[in-house]
């Protein structure tokens, strides 16, 4: 009987232990990666906006997010055109896509050097913003992290 009872709690034991192990295992093997963060802004272009809001886009826009990347602080940028847009979805996608989301304190050092270089007030630039609303509103953002397959 003791020499059962001892049998029964090694195969008890051992059937837990390969529990344990076959979850280990399966987490580490978890079938995808955490990759990037892609902001997405989505675009409302007004009627007759298209021109100002592309030369905007093409202009102060793209020269804000190359100064970005060559601080090293976004990794690309992009435009997408919603092609087949229903009524309530936007005309355009502005992407910005960085590796890391960052610190409040690292926010506020980046706004320094942004603003030292831009050579703008904050007035100005809201001032700005607000003119851009006669031919386009912001109608969503979002914030998604890449997942990547792993290999």
């Amino acid at each position: 009987m003791k020499k059962s009872m001892k049998k029964c709690i090694a195969v008890l034991a051992l059937g837990a232990a390969s529990m344990v192990t076959s979850t280990v295992a399966s987490a580490q093997e978890w079938p995808l990666v955490q990759g990037n963060y892609w902001e997405v802004t989505g675009i409302d272009i007004k009627d007759g906006g298209g021109l100002k809001y592309a030369q905007f886009l093409a202009g102060e826009w793209k020269e804000n997010l190359e100064f970005s990347k060559s601080q090293g602080w976004i990794k690309d940028y992009m435009i997408f055109s919603n092609v087949y847009a229903r009524a309530d979805e936007p005309d355009l996608y502005l992407v910005t896509i960085t590796e890391s989301i960052v610190s409040g304190a690292e926010s506020e050092k980046r706004q320094d050097a942004y603003m030292a270089w831009r050579k703008k007030t904050l007035e100005q630039m809201q001032s700005e913003s607000g003119n851009r609303a006669e031919y386009r509103e912001v109608m969503s953002d979002s914030l998604l992290q890449e997942l990547k397959i792993r290999k």
